[in-house]
């Protein structure tokens, strides 16, 4: 589990800082998006109302330069007539010279737009809550006053946003009044964008108060859960395309370092082979040259020439299949040989076979130690040649004793499942710092030796699946150990 977090937990970091990164720029591009939106609306509907509102101004002014004559006892004058041409123009009060304004607070206002010269809003009848508003001009011989209704002055055919489901708010605000124009939708939390801006008009100076709140369920989740998925499957890619990467350099690798291997084998494999092929080599000879003294002789002993040349054609044949095992080994690609059912005596009792010239010549009895029958799951010829090594090197180890100190044994058994053979002499034996490096190629306490064969056995013997190792015996000399899986009985 540690491993895991170790292998995942940066790869976890990187994913949630690249989504965090994006979902954040792709938030703040949509707020962004959002606030022109708004601002754009906002500056439309302060651009609508101002100009409706300086209509007033408008008609106010004329009225004032025309004097329009009232018609006595009529209604239909042109002031009058006003409304039908503006609808958010409710009613038009003339006052003439010496007559009275009809409602409180118009006399104020006339006097403060005489003094200023410019309309003005009739602030004790000034209403903009409920939406209507008087605004007043003064004039000779007549002033003016109009009653003005607020929803009748936006222009609802040009509005740009839809009034019932749009999220944005609008009043008219003044004197800590305010009129809504559009409700929209006000919540808590979130974004708040808000535009401030009087109504160009100076009669009427009105505030355009916008408001629009952003929730969080606003937010484009959609594209940020995709950006999210995005950068998942592409660290995921990356990763599978740098473990496929990696897995390929290590195949390169490996098939660079097969190939270095192969030759460095090969090369010990050729020497092997000068090493393996002496001995049966020689004996060819010796027991060629021995029948050959033998049939000279008058009279010539045949039967005794013919063991020899009997033990000569072993020796070839043996010969042979060392090198039919060089030669399976060397070519590519050549599955290896299924083991079979040995048994471990016979492969003994044919090395000492032979080798039974070389222990007469030593003088050395091999004694031979069977437990149980065992039969092991291995290939004859390299069991045959393993066990053939470890008697020549037990032989050879002895000449360095007394003849009457040579002792060699074999020993055979099974334990734990793995067929079991010892070799053991009384020779010299080996060094402590020489065990480990036994198995070595080229690595010989011999002079004249080429440190090939025990580098050999313990190859063939790994092949096999066993194991083959070495020990020091007591009181003097060594022990070889030679472990290959048991083969079941047919």
């Amino acid at each position: 589990m540690p491993q895991l977090f170790k292998v995942y937990a940066p790869r976890f970091m990187v994913w949630f800082a690249i989504s965090a990164i994006g979902c954040v720029l792709l938030a703040r591009t949509e707020l962004v998006q959002l606030r022109e939106a708004f601002e754009t609306d906002a500056r439309i509907s302060h651009r609508l109302l101002s100009q409706r509102v300086v209509q007033h101004e408008a008609v106010l002014a004329t009225l004032a330069l025309l004097q329009p004559a009232a018609s006595p006892g009529s209604n239909d004058s042109a002031e009058q007539r006003l409304p039908s041409v503006y609808p958010q123009i409710l009613s038009v009060q003339r006052r003439d010279a010496g007559a009275a304004w009809l409602g409180t607070g118009l006399d104020a206002a006339e006097k403060t737009s005489r003094t200023g010269r410019v309309a003005v809003l009739a602030n004790a009848d000034f209403t903009l809550a409920r939406g209507r508003y008087q605004l007043v001009l003064a004039a000779q011989p007549a002033s003016y006053a109009l009653l003005i209704d607020i929803h009748g002055t936006i222009p609802w055919n040009d509005w740009s946003m839809p009034v019932q489901t749009s999220p944005v708010r609008v009043t008219l605000e003044h004197a800590g009044q305010a009129f809504v124009v559009q409700a929209g939708r006000i919540k808590t939390g979130g974004w708040r964008f808000a535009f401030h801006k009087h109504l160009d008009s100076v009669s009427q100076p009105f505030e355009v108060v916008a408001i629009r709140q952003v929730g969080w369920l606003e937010l484009p989740w959609l594209a940020m859960a995709l950006w999210t998925f995005a950068v998942a499957a592409a660290l995921a890619g990356w990763s599978a395309w740098q473990r496929q990467r990696s897995a390929r350099r290590r195949a390169e690798a490996l098939l660079r370092v097969g190939q270095v291997t192969r030759l460095n084998t090969l090369g010990e494999l050729a020497a092997g082979m000068a090493h393996e092929l002496n001995q049966p080599l020689t004996a060819i000879l010796a027991n060629t040259q021995a029948a050959k003294r033998l049939l000279q002789d008058d009279p010539g002993e045949l039967p005794t020439a013919l063991q020899a040349m009997d033990q000569a054609v072993a020796q070839a044949r043996r010969a042979a299949e060392v090198l039919g095992r060089l030669r399976r080994t060397v070519e590519q690609p050549v599955p290896t040989a299924p083991g079979q059912a040995v048994d471990l005596a016979q492969a003994v009792r044919s090395a000492l076979d032979l080798l039974e010239p070389e222990c007469r010549r030593r003088g050395v009895v091999t004694a031979v130690h069977i437990d149980q029958p065992v039969l092991v799951l291995a290939e004859r010829v390299a069991l045959e040649q393993i066990v053939h090594n470890l008697i020549t090197n037990a032989l050879q180890a002895l000449d360095a004793v007394p003849a009457s100190e040579r002792q060699l044994a074999v020993h055979i058994g099974a334990a734990k499942g793995m067929g079991v053979l010892r070799v053991l002499d009384t020779g010299p034996g080996m060094a402590p710092d020489t065990l480990p490096h036994v198995f070595e190629p080229f690595f010989t306490t011999r002079e004249g030796g080429l440190g090939l064969g025990l580098s050999l056995c313990e190859t063939l013997a790994s092949g096999m699946g066993g194991q083959l190792s070495a020990q020091a015996n007591m009181p003097r000399g060594a022990i070889f150990v030679l472990t290959l899986p048991l083969a079941s009985r047919p």
